[in-house]
């Protein structure tokens, strides 16, 4: 635990928490896709990714949408921490999206936390490129503080917290427990 950054950290969501805000959220993403036959659920790395695994078997045991496809993007703005790691959002693609077609797809994109919107953003950019017949966004906390044109179509919660603080979202594999933190920093 003596990586984690400084400060003093309050549970804002426990794990049963957690799980509750995942069924809404499959029970919001089940009512978008009602009728949809092509769907894809494109995770955001790093935490994204688990999200949208969760997301996805949720659609499928609770709401019997299965055979959805799952990709992942790999995105990097900030660190953890808020840090600017990159000045211009950094997408990396995968080989083996380079041909993806989504034509007649409908495609949610999952993130961690909709911050600025940068990575969203972002995101949406390069799988519009894919010509997807709709594209819905899912972020599992929404800050609020969004600086660009993105929307989110779907959040488990919505976070309004002073602009030094950070929302710590524990998401195993990254972490051993499915939490959100706030952290206030020293």
């Amino acid at each position: 635990m003596s990586d984690l950054p400084p400060g003093r950290r309050t549970c804002l969501y426990s794990p049963a928490q957690m799980d509750a805000l995942i069924d809404d959220m499959a029970r919001q993403a089940a009512g978008l896709l009602t009728g949809r036959t092509q769907i894809t659920i494109v995770g955001i790395l790093r935490r994204g990714a688990p999200l949208a695994d969760r997301l996805h078997a949720r659609l499928a045991d609770t709401w019997g949408l299965s055979g959805c496809v799952r990709l992942d993007l790999k995105i990097k703005r900030y660190a953890d921490d808020l840090t600017l790691l990159h000045p211009d959002t950094q997408l990396t693609e995968n080989p083996a999206h380079a041909s993806l077609d989504l034509s007649g797809h409908t495609v949610l994109v999952v993130d961690d936390v909709m911050y600025h919107g940068h990575s969203m953003l972002r995101a949406v950019d390069y799988l519009a490129r894919r010509q997807p017949a709709e594209i819905r966004t899912v972020v599992l906390v929404d800050r609020g503080a969004s600086k660009l044109p993105v929307r989110t179509d779907i959040v488990g919660v919505r976070l309004d917290i002073a602009p030094p603080d950070i929302i710590e979202c524990n998401v195993p594999p990254y972490e051993a427990s499915f939490r959100i933190d706030l952290l206030q920093p020293e």
